[in-house]
């Protein structure tokens, strides 16, 4: 097996582009160890892309999709006024905030 990064066309200038604009800070170390992770990953791509997968049919989900969540039942909750009362502001039944952006 050779070298990642030789036969990989990511550099280190791909490695710190990609990390600037992700508003990344990373020092020459992490940018070399990046760069070969990064042509791992990419060597692995080009296996995979070798496999012949003409009888593997296309799907957009990996495993069946189930609804997890409970089922939505009206449930006592605390009292308004009462949770209102607690609250640093309150106006008009409803919690006061500061206004954003300008925005009343």
């Amino acid at each position: 097996m050779t070298s990642p990064t030789s036969s990989s066309s990511i550099s280190a200038a791909d490695v710190i582009k990609v990390a600037r604009l992700a508003r990344l800070d990373i020092d020459d170390a992490q940018v070399e160890h990046f760069t070969e992770q990064l042509a791992k990953v990419l060597e692995h791509f080009t296996d995979v892309d070798a496999l012949d997968l003409s009888d593997v049919q296309p799907m957009t989900q990996a495993y069946p999709l189930a609804n997890v969540l409970r089922q939505d039942v009206e449930q006592p909750c605390l009292d308004r006024d009462e949770v209102l009362a607690a609250a640093p502001q309150a106006q008009d039944g409803r919690f006061r905030v500061p206004t954003i952006n300008g925005e009343a």
